[in-house]
């Protein structure tokens, strides 16, 4: 490829010998792609895998079109300033403490895991399949004499999570087998193991495979955490910060819509007592001194009943709408 060549850099793109490079519509000269040092551009891990469908929704919700081809780890992101990589959570952690990624989602268990040394920016409390944190468990057979973690002294473990489970093994005196799974790990019991260290969000997988829990060795939240050098910097900083308040947005929108309704003065005070509020309702005057319009953000789960005792209590022209994101 010539010098006169022109490539147009997409959020990931590989960047051709010899090439002129357009950032920011400004022409930049490279022979090679390590040349190329993009000063305003984020570079984000997002998790493949359990947690992936989740975070991209919330990635969405917060404001970013982001799509992932069926065979891509390159996801399309609407925003020029976002360079992202799909990546298994396992791994995201390390890169962002290497400084390959300035910044990433990922559990609290594989940063412990990976005992990386990051930024923990936000923790953000959603999982696979809702709202709640997970918890890192040892689970045995139901049919096991087992009764709590001592009684595993010389036993085998099976996990993904082995530094994890090592150290609540050491820190109760306990001194097993722990090796490493490379899936299937309820599947193990009781042939192959004695005891699994696993991660349950409801605990159905358990009960399906006929195991129960023991110990909880820890309990652990999604994170957007950040590199070191990264945070430092005033510009990524602020554009992590940006992406964290929008995702906190995002989480605090869901199951939670709002809601308009018109009362007349005379009734507002029964229509207040009824009304839930994150703090207090708005209320704002109507062309009609006699009437007022009121809005308020209350848990979707409460509307079937709210909204009949709001219309008896005298309110009209109630509209319920959704949420996108709550911003203290």
């Amino acid at each position: 490829m010539s010098s006169s060549t022109v490539v147009v850099l997409p959020n990931s793109t590989t960047v051709c010998y010899n090439a002129t490079v357009f950032v920011n519509d400004q022409p930049i000269k490279v022979k090679s792609l390590k040349e190329l040092n993009v000063s305003n551009q984020l570079r984000i891990g997002l998790p493949k895998g359990s947690l992936q469908e989740a975070t991209l929704r919330m990635m969405r919700k917060a404001g970013f079109n982001v799509s992932v081809g069926d065979r891509s780890y390159s996801p399309y992101i609407d925003d020029p300033e976002l360079n992202g990589i799909l990546i298994r959570a396992q791994e995201i952690a390390r890169y962002v403490q290497e400084g390959v990624l300035d910044c990433g989602i990922t559990g609290k268990d594989w940063i412990m895991e990976n005992g990386a040394d990051v930024v923990e920016v936000a923790s953000l409390i959603y999982a696979k399949q809702g709202l709640r944190p997970v918890r890192l468990v040892l689970a045995v057979h139901n049919d096991s004499d087992f009764q709590s973690v001592q009684d595993l002294q010389g036993k085998r473990i099976a996990t993904e999570l082995v530094n994890v489970t090592r150290s609540f093994l050491k820190e109760h005196g306990v001194e097993a087998h722990v090796e490493y799974s490379w899936g299937a790990t309820e599947a193990k019991v009781p042939e192959l193991v004695d005891a699994i260290s696993e991660l349950t969000e409801t605990g159905s997988s358990l009960r399906a495979n006929n195991l129960r829990v023991i110990e909880t060795i820890l309990e652990s939240t999604t994170r957007l955490i950040a590199n070191k050098a990264a945070w430092e910097d005033e510009w990524k900083r602020a554009k992590i910060e940006n992406i964290c308040m929008l995702l906190e947005g995002a989480l605090a929108a869901e199951e939670k819509v709002g809601l308009k309704l018109n009362v007349e003065r005379t009734n507002l005070d029964n229509v207040l007592q009824i009304l839930p509020a994150m703090k207090n309702p708005t209320i704002s005057n109507l062309s009609d001194d006699q009437w007022v319009a009121v809005e308020t953000i209350i848990d979707e789960k409460t509307v079937r009943e709210l909204i009949p005792t709001l219309r008896r209590a005298g309110a009209q022209g109630i509209i319920e709408y959704p949420l996108n994101k709550v911003i203290p």
